[in-house]
């Protein structure tokens, strides 16, 4: 491949669209996974959960903003080929978004005997946006199938994805409370785990499996060598995970942020395989990144809006979680 203009600004451009997804789900994936948590949280808690991501959510979901944005100038053509096909379960991700923000910010201001209408709108907000998520991974992984079965499989990525979302939401908790609400955090992160283990099973499995390319680029030697780590890594992880979950809280909060840090691991590993799998396609087995990418030209003026505003929102993000570290306390309005 001659790597000329033409052929490099896609790439970049794919590039840039993986990361701002990952980043995406790694971190608007726990506060989402928070408010999917309010469904087992007390009262008394849920002020304090809302403390440990009130100052990072709006900045999270830009991200979610970023990756469409660059879909829909970069990649126009797969941009409607892939919103047509999931455009019921897009529908569904907005409004739970909407539903989230709305809720967010009117809980602050009813009074305290209609909070709890706001707190059950934020918690049905935050799950039909996760289900929207995994419903549309699912169908994705296999090529935008509309068949029952690919919608079942949908239905299942979608519940191990809320539960992914969910476990990232409790290693949060670990690392930003104390007290009980963090012991309580660390048995909803060992529930949680059971089903997002099943869930990035499931998708490992089916991925080889929804083409014969896919199956070739994974199951023929040497690549198969090359790419064991993957599994093997991500298996050990969620193997330490799932011990360290029997000794926290430590002593000191020590290693309370090693959970977080190591489902993100686990996110990064499991994106390395999709993207593997469906290289070079953007569209999987439909339209390759050159197939789909808007004109050179176009993507040259995009790429000099893209230097300055990705240091900005990189740095912005860095300087909001610097400076709202720390444990959360209780939340209050005064």
């Amino acid at each position: 491949m001659t790597l000329d203009w033409p052929t490099l600004l896609p790439l970049i451009f794919a590039g840039l669209m993986g990361v701002a997804i990952l980043v995406y789900v790694i971190l608007d994936g726990f506060d989402l996974g928070i408010g999917i948590l309010f469904a087992a949280a007390g009262e008394d808690d849920k002020d304090t959960m809302i403390n440990a991501i009130g100052p990072f959510w709006d900045a999270n979901e830009t991200w979610l903003v970023l990756a469409v944005g660059l879909l829909l100038v970069a990649f126009p053509a797969a941009h409607g080929v892939i919103l047509t096909a999931l455009y019921l379960p897009a529908f569904l991700l907005l409004v739970g978004l909407i539903l989230r923000g709305v809720a967010f910010d009117f809980r602050a201001k009813v009074p305290v005997h209609r909070k709890g209408r706001w707190n059950a709108l934020f918690l049905i907000g935050s799950a039909t946006a996760s289900l929207a998520q995994g419903y549309m991974l699912g169908v994705y992984v296999l090529g935008l199938d509309t068949s029952w079965a690919a919608m079942a499989f949908g239905v299942l990525t979608a519940i191990c994805l809320a539960a992914a979302y969910a476990a990232m939401g409790a290693a949060w908790l670990i690392y930003k409370t104390e007290g009980a609400l963090q012991k309580k955090a660390v048995l909803w992160l060992r529930g949680a785990l059971v089903f997002t283990v099943v869930g990035m099973a499931a998708v490992s499995l089916a991925t080889p499996f929804a083409s014969a390319r896919i199956f070739d680029r994974w199951f023929v030697w040497p690549e198969m060598l090359y790419l064991s780590p993957l599994p093997i890594l991500s298996a050990l992880l969620f193997l330490y995970l799932w011990r360290q979950t029997f000794h926290l809280p430590r002593p000191g909060d020590e290693g309370a942020l090693l959970p977080f840090l190591t489902l993100a691991l686990i996110f990064v590993l499991g994106f390395c395989g999709l993207a593997w799998s469906f290289y070079p396609f953007v569209v999987p087995d439909r339209l390759t990144i050159w197939q789909a990418a808007a004109a050179p030209e176009s993507l040259g003026i995009i790429l000099v809006g893209t230097v300055f505003v990705l240091p900005i929102l990189i740095g912005a993000s860095f300087y909001v979680y610097a400076v709202f570290g720390g444990k959360a306390t209780d939340l209050t309005y005064d």
